[in-house]
Protein backbone atom coordinates (compact mmCIF):
# COMPACT_ATOMS: atom_id res chain seq x y z
CA UNK A 1 0.00 0.00 0.00
CA UNK A 2 2.83 2.44 1.00
CA UNK A 3 4.60 1.56 -2.66
CA UNK A 4 1.28 2.22 -4.53
CA UNK A 5 0.60 5.92 -2.58
CA UNK A 6 4.55 6.84 -2.83
CA UNK A 7 4.85 5.95 -6.60
CA UNK A 8 1.09 7.21 -7.52
CA UNK A 9 2.20 10.19 -5.90
CA UNK A 10 5.72 10.67 -7.67
CA UNK A 11 4.11 9.78 -11.12
CA UNK A 12 1.04 12.86 -10.38
CA UNK A 13 3.80 15.17 -9.53
CA UNK A 14 5.78 14.69 -12.36
CA UNK A 15 3.23 14.46 -15.10
CA UNK A 16 2.08 17.39 -13.62
CA UNK A 17 3.82 19.01 -16.47
CA UNK A 18 1.74 17.14 -19.21
CA UNK A 19 -1.04 17.70 -17.30
CA UNK A 20 0.09 21.20 -18.25
CA UNK A 21 0.51 20.63 -21.80
CA UNK A 22 -2.70 18.76 -22.47
CA UNK A 23 -5.52 19.33 -19.50
CA UNK A 24 -4.59 23.05 -19.17
CA UNK A 25 -6.91 24.25 -21.85
CA UNK A 26 -9.62 22.93 -20.08
CA UNK A 27 -8.53 24.13 -16.61
CA UNK A 28 -8.17 27.09 -18.22
CA UNK A 29 -11.46 27.77 -19.87
CA UNK A 30 -13.13 27.02 -16.57
CA UNK A 31 -15.48 30.77 -16.15
CA UNK A 32 -14.37 31.14 -12.38
CA UNK A 33 -12.17 34.70 -12.42
CA UNK A 34 -16.10 37.03 -12.44
CA UNK A 35 -16.44 35.35 -8.95
CA UNK A 36 -15.25 36.13 -5.76
CA UNK A 37 -12.02 34.55 -4.12
CA UNK A 38 -14.23 31.86 -1.85
CA UNK A 39 -16.42 30.55 -4.82
CA UNK A 40 -12.85 30.61 -7.06
CA UNK A 41 -11.07 28.14 -4.41
CA UNK A 42 -14.14 26.29 -3.80
CA UNK A 43 -14.89 25.66 -7.79
CA UNK A 44 -11.71 24.89 -8.54
CA UNK A 45 -11.52 22.23 -6.00
CA UNK A 46 -14.44 20.48 -7.16
CA UNK A 47 -13.42 20.43 -10.55
CA UNK A 48 -10.09 18.93 -9.31
CA UNK A 49 -11.97 16.53 -7.18
CA UNK A 50 -13.85 15.56 -9.66
CA UNK A 51 -10.90 14.64 -11.55
CA UNK A 52 -9.76 12.44 -8.50
CA UNK A 53 -13.27 10.16 -8.34
CA UNK A 54 -12.46 9.38 -11.85
CA UNK A 55 -9.09 8.45 -11.44
CA UNK A 56 -10.33 6.46 -8.45
CA UNK A 57 -12.88 5.01 -10.59
CA UNK A 58 -10.55 4.05 -13.00
CA UNK A 59 -8.18 2.49 -10.94
CA UNK A 60 -10.58 0.19 -9.12
CA UNK A 61 -11.82 -1.15 -12.62
CA UNK A 62 -8.00 -1.82 -13.85
CA UNK A 63 -7.29 -3.40 -10.33
CA UNK A 64 -9.98 -5.70 -10.92
CA UNK A 65 -8.87 -6.42 -14.23
CA UNK A 66 -4.96 -6.48 -13.18
CA UNK A 67 -5.80 -9.53 -10.28
CA UNK A 68 -5.09 -12.28 -13.24
CA UNK A 69 -1.67 -10.36 -14.51
CA UNK A 70 -0.51 -11.15 -10.66
CA UNK A 71 1.78 -14.00 -11.22
CA UNK A 72 5.21 -12.38 -11.07
CA UNK A 73 6.66 -13.83 -14.46
CA UNK A 74 3.56 -12.32 -16.52
CA UNK A 75 3.58 -8.91 -14.62
CA UNK A 76 7.34 -8.10 -15.33
CA UNK A 77 6.89 -9.24 -19.02
CA UNK A 78 3.09 -6.88 -18.89
CA UNK A 79 5.20 -3.87 -17.21
CA UNK A 80 8.09 -4.01 -19.98
CA UNK A 81 5.70 -4.60 -22.74
CA UNK A 82 3.39 -1.63 -21.77
CA UNK A 83 6.54 0.41 -21.03
CA UNK A 84 8.20 0.01 -24.46
CA UNK A 85 4.78 1.00 -26.21
CA UNK A 86 4.40 4.00 -23.98
CA UNK A 87 7.70 4.97 -25.39
CA UNK A 88 7.46 4.24 -28.67
CA UNK A 89 4.48 6.34 -28.28
CA UNK A 90 5.74 8.87 -26.92
CA UNK A 91 8.13 9.74 -29.81
CA UNK A 92 6.53 7.84 -33.11
CA UNK A 93 2.97 8.56 -32.17
CA UNK A 94 2.36 7.71 -36.01
CA UNK A 95 3.05 4.13 -35.45
CA UNK A 96 0.09 3.56 -33.73
CA UNK A 97 -1.85 6.06 -35.74
CA UNK A 98 -1.60 3.52 -38.59
CA UNK A 99 -4.20 1.24 -36.72
CA UNK A 100 -7.50 2.95 -36.13
CA UNK A 101 -9.31 2.60 -32.79
CA UNK A 102 -12.77 2.97 -33.68
CA UNK A 103 -14.05 2.29 -30.28
CA UNK A 104 -11.54 4.39 -28.55
CA UNK A 105 -12.26 7.40 -31.04
CA UNK A 106 -15.92 7.05 -30.39
CA UNK A 107 -15.74 7.23 -26.57
CA UNK A 108 -12.97 10.34 -26.81
CA UNK A 109 -16.20 12.18 -29.02
CA UNK A 110 -18.55 10.94 -26.41
CA UNK A 111 -16.57 12.68 -23.63
CA UNK A 112 -15.50 15.70 -25.29
CA UNK A 113 -19.37 15.86 -26.92
CA UNK A 114 -20.92 15.79 -22.77
CA UNK A 115 -17.97 17.93 -21.81
CA UNK A 116 -18.78 20.59 -24.38
CA UNK A 117 -22.68 20.67 -22.78
CA UNK A 118 -21.29 21.25 -19.74
CA UNK A 119 -19.44 24.46 -20.51
CA UNK A 120 -22.70 25.76 -22.08
CA UNK A 121 -24.76 25.07 -18.87
CA UNK A 122 -25.50 27.54 -15.88
CA UNK A 123 -22.01 27.00 -13.63
CA UNK A 124 -23.13 25.37 -10.24
CA UNK A 125 -21.25 23.54 -7.86
CA UNK A 126 -22.45 20.17 -9.65
CA UNK A 127 -21.62 21.45 -12.64
CA UNK A 128 -17.97 22.36 -12.10
CA UNK A 129 -17.99 18.54 -10.23
CA UNK A 130 -18.47 17.26 -13.64
CA UNK A 131 -16.35 18.52 -15.58
CA UNK A 132 -13.64 17.21 -13.49
CA UNK A 133 -15.57 13.85 -14.01
CA UNK A 134 -15.65 14.32 -17.45
CA UNK A 135 -12.45 15.64 -17.91
CA UNK A 136 -10.62 12.16 -15.93
CA UNK A 137 -11.79 10.12 -18.34
CA UNK A 138 -10.65 11.60 -21.54
CA UNK A 139 -7.95 9.74 -23.19
CA UNK A 140 -5.09 10.71 -21.97
CA UNK A 141 -1.54 9.43 -22.40
CA UNK A 142 -0.50 10.24 -19.04
CA UNK A 143 -3.19 8.53 -17.28
CA UNK A 144 -2.39 5.05 -19.87
CA UNK A 145 0.87 5.02 -18.14
CA UNK A 146 -0.66 5.83 -14.86
CA UNK A 147 -3.20 2.69 -15.84
CA UNK A 148 -0.59 0.51 -16.78
CA UNK A 149 1.29 0.97 -13.16
CA UNK A 150 -2.07 0.65 -11.38
CA UNK A 151 -2.53 -2.66 -12.73
CA UNK A 152 -0.06 -4.05 -12.06
CA UNK A 153 0.09 -2.84 -8.55
CA UNK A 154 -0.78 -6.28 -7.15
CA UNK A 155 -4.48 -5.63 -5.48
CA UNK A 156 -7.77 -3.74 -6.26
CA UNK A 157 -7.10 -1.71 -3.28
CA UNK A 158 -3.36 -0.46 -4.74
CA UNK A 159 -4.61 -0.07 -7.79
CA UNK A 160 -7.23 2.84 -6.86
CA UNK A 161 -5.17 3.60 -3.61
CA UNK A 162 -2.41 4.44 -6.33
CA UNK A 163 -4.44 6.49 -9.18
CA UNK A 164 -6.26 8.52 -6.15
CA UNK A 165 -2.52 9.17 -4.87
CA UNK A 166 -2.13 10.71 -8.60
CA UNK A 167 -5.08 12.29 -9.06
CA UNK A 168 -4.11 14.00 -5.84
CA UNK A 169 -0.51 14.79 -6.66
CA UNK A 170 -1.66 16.99 -9.92
CA UNK A 171 -3.75 19.16 -7.96
CA UNK A 172 -1.48 21.42 -7.86
CA UNK A 173 -0.83 21.88 -11.22
CA UNK A 174 -4.13 22.11 -12.14
CA UNK A 175 -5.38 24.04 -9.53
CA UNK A 176 -2.77 26.74 -10.25
CA UNK A 177 -3.85 26.32 -14.06
CA UNK A 178 -7.13 27.43 -13.41
CA UNK A 179 -6.72 30.10 -10.91
CA UNK A 180 -3.46 31.81 -12.38
CA UNK A 181 -4.00 30.28 -15.71
CA UNK A 182 -4.23 33.96 -17.29
CA UNK A 183 -0.35 34.57 -16.03
CA UNK A 184 0.47 31.61 -18.11
CA UNK A 185 2.04 32.56 -21.15
CA UNK A 186 1.28 31.34 -24.56
CA UNK A 187 4.79 30.84 -24.94
CA UNK A 188 5.32 28.89 -21.81
CA UNK A 189 2.42 26.16 -22.65
CA UNK A 190 4.11 25.44 -26.24
CA UNK A 191 7.50 25.20 -24.65
CA UNK A 192 5.96 22.87 -22.21
CA UNK A 193 3.93 21.02 -24.54
CA UNK A 194 7.41 20.29 -26.25
CA UNK A 195 8.54 19.31 -23.06
CA UNK A 196 5.57 16.50 -22.67
CA UNK A 197 7.01 13.25 -24.98
CA UNK A 198 10.54 13.58 -22.35
CA UNK A 199 8.68 13.38 -19.42
CA UNK A 200 6.04 10.55 -21.03
CA UNK A 201 9.75 8.64 -22.00
CA UNK A 202 11.46 9.03 -18.48
CA UNK A 203 7.90 7.11 -16.97
CA UNK A 204 8.14 4.60 -19.54
CA UNK A 205 11.75 3.72 -18.66
CA UNK A 206 10.90 3.39 -15.11
CA UNK A 207 7.97 1.61 -16.30
CA UNK A 208 10.29 -1.14 -18.02
CA UNK A 209 12.82 -0.82 -15.06
CA UNK A 210 9.86 -2.09 -12.88
CA UNK A 211 9.37 -5.20 -14.87
CA UNK A 212 12.98 -6.12 -15.07
CA UNK A 213 12.86 -6.70 -11.24
CA UNK A 214 16.06 -5.63 -10.43
CA UNK A 215 15.79 -4.52 -6.86
CA UNK A 216 16.09 -1.12 -6.45
CA UNK A 217 13.53 0.71 -4.18
CA UNK A 218 11.08 2.74 -5.23
CA UNK A 219 12.22 2.69 -9.12
CA UNK A 220 12.93 -1.77 -9.65
CA UNK A 221 11.65 -3.30 -6.36
CA UNK A 222 11.44 -7.33 -6.12
CA UNK A 223 8.05 -8.20 -7.55
CA UNK A 224 6.31 -10.31 -5.24
CA UNK A 225 4.60 -13.63 -6.52
CA UNK A 226 0.80 -15.05 -6.04
CA UNK A 227 0.45 -17.54 -3.60
CA UNK A 228 -0.78 -20.03 -6.38
CA UNK A 229 2.82 -19.18 -7.79
CA UNK A 230 4.68 -19.96 -5.00
CA UNK A 231 2.78 -23.23 -4.04
CA UNK A 232 3.35 -24.20 -7.60
CA UNK A 233 6.80 -23.17 -7.60
CA UNK A 234 8.09 -24.77 -4.00
CA UNK A 235 5.82 -27.72 -3.76
CA UNK A 236 5.71 -29.14 -0.09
Amino acid sequence: MIFALTSGFLIGIMGSFHCLGMCGPIALALPIHHLDKYKQISYTLLYNFGRVISYSFLGLLFGLIGKSFFIGKYQQAFSITIGILILLGAFAPKIFSLFKLKGLNNYSKYIRTHLSKLFKQEKTKSVYFLIGIFNGLLPCGLVYFALASALISGSVLNSVAFMSMFGIATIPMMFSVSYFGKFISQKCRVTVNKLVPYFIAIMAILLVLRGLNLGIPYISPILQQSTEESQYCHPE
